[in-house]
């Protein structure tokens, strides 16, 4: 009876072991089938790594460049308005946008390396899943078939009580064990769910950055063949363009002394009809007079090119030579200037609310002084181009000039644009 206690106990001895090391083996940490996979990803990330920051310091250096670029643009607008300093800012906005344009370039480039990155670090993550899974279902199914066993069979493959209640342990701590991978794989899961809306975000800000990229093209485009109007208009004379600056900046008080002075006259008019009240009512977001588009100068733009004569009351927003023009609310017309010849041509309109709007460089007209409009009705064509109807002196190339006035007091419409 002993020989057979001391067999049973002897067996029940290796049957743990064999258990025990079948799940140590189901509940390891090592996947040999995957691990030499698992090594050329890892090393394929450590180089995706290594690259974008590479792409961080290349981004870094080019954001240096851009603000000496700044400094110096700032510099010469405070120095004295002739056409050295003229073509050296337009020179160094060249070289800025230049500068922001290989930006955008080298932040798509690190973008794509990130999402290649965290498509490849969800990859691992989700064969540590569905490897944790097969662990912890194997190490489920032998747990089970050893929890079959009843008391009594337990009891008799024990040589002794000590035995029988280390074996209920040793169940206890692999238990403790499949709780322990379980937490695991909710880490990992959580982890993996947060990598994808991140990978979503990256490929968003893909797209937005192509956008971008494609705006800064645009903007270097413009900017060249404003320095080349420039020197065509100015026969590269100084006096020709100390000329020019005169005009335009006599051009631009007229314009804004006559845009004050009507729009007050008008409004009191409009007032005594009780014509305003019904504009008051009908006010709201104002649409984009011509289709939205790339901003070449935006309201009181420090780089604007010619600040060292006044401040930029609008928006220049590009828009072929011809575009339609449209009334950005309801309202009426106050202003018309437009004589059919080059002089700075634009029309005012009258909105509720103490509102009203300028368009600029109109290369035709399609209303009427005291004319009412509707929001989104044609008033114009848009113009700009230099020697042509409307455009006015020292233009910039085809686009809109809007401004928003409240109060008479030039307001940046940004912020009134829907």
């Amino acid at each position: 009876m002993k020989k057979t206690i001391l067999g049973l106990s002897f067996l029940a001895i290796i049957s743990v072991s064999i258990f025990g090391w079948r799940l140590l083996w189901a509940l390891g940490q090592v996947n040999d089938s995957s691990s030499s996979l698992d090594d050329a990803t890892s090393q394929e990330i450590r180089d995706l790594n290594n690259d974008i920051s590479g792409k961080k310091d290349a981004i870094e250096e080019l954001q240096k460049r851009q603000e000496a670029y700044k400094m110096a643009i700032q510099q010469k607008q405070q120095e004295k308005a002739n056409l050295q300093n003229q073509l050296s800012i337009f020179d160094n906005r060249l070289s800025a946008i230049e500068a922001n344009t290989m930006d955008v370039k080298l932040n798509i480039e690190k973008t794509v390396l990130e999402i290649k990155r965290t498509d490849l670090e969800i990859m691992l993550k989700e064969q540590d899943i569905a490897t944790e899974k097969d662990r912890i279902a194997l190490a489920l199914g032998l747990l089970y078939k050893e929890g079959n066993k009843s008391d009594l069979e337990i009891l008799l493959t024990n040589n002794s009580l000590t035995d029988y209640l280390n074996q209920i342990e040793y169940l206890k701590d692999i238990n403790s064990g499949i709780k322990e991978s379980l937490g695991r794989l909710k880490v990992s899961h959580d982890r993996l769910a947060q990598d994808k809306k991140d990978l979503d975000l990256k490929r968003l800000s893909l797209v937005n950055l192509e956008q971008d990229l494609l705006s800064k093209q645009d903007q270097l485009l413009a900017e060249r063949d404003s320095r080349t109007l420039v020197l065509e208009q100015t026969k590269q004379s100084e006096s020709e363009y100390q000329n020019l600056l005169a005009q335009v900046k006599k051009e631009q008080e007229v314009a804004a002394a006559d845009i004050a002075y009507l729009e007050k006259t008008i409004r009191d008019r409009l007032s005594k009809t009780n014509k305003l009240d019904a504009l008051d009512d009908s006010a709201g977001a104002f649409i984009w007079p011509v289709t939205k588009n790339t901003i070449t100068a935006y309201f009181h733009d420090p780089d604007y090119p010619f600040r060292n004569l006044f401040e930029h009351p609008a928006v220049d927003i590009r828009s072929p030579q011809g575009s339609p023009v449209k009334a950005a609310a309801p309202g009426y017309v106050g202003r018309v200037k437009f004589d059919g010849s080059t002089n700075y041509a634009y029309v005012m309109i009258i909105h509720g609310d103490g509102l009203a709007t300028v368009y600029g460089h109109v290369s035709k007209v399609y209303v009427q002084e005291d004319q009412y409009v509707k929001q989104g009705d044609l008033i114009a064509l848009s113009g700009a181009l230099p020697n042509t109807p409307g455009a006015g002196k020292l233009t910039t190339g085809a686009h809109l000039h809007f401004e928003v006035r409240l109060n008479g007091i030039p307001v940046d419409p940004l912020n009134y644009l829907d």
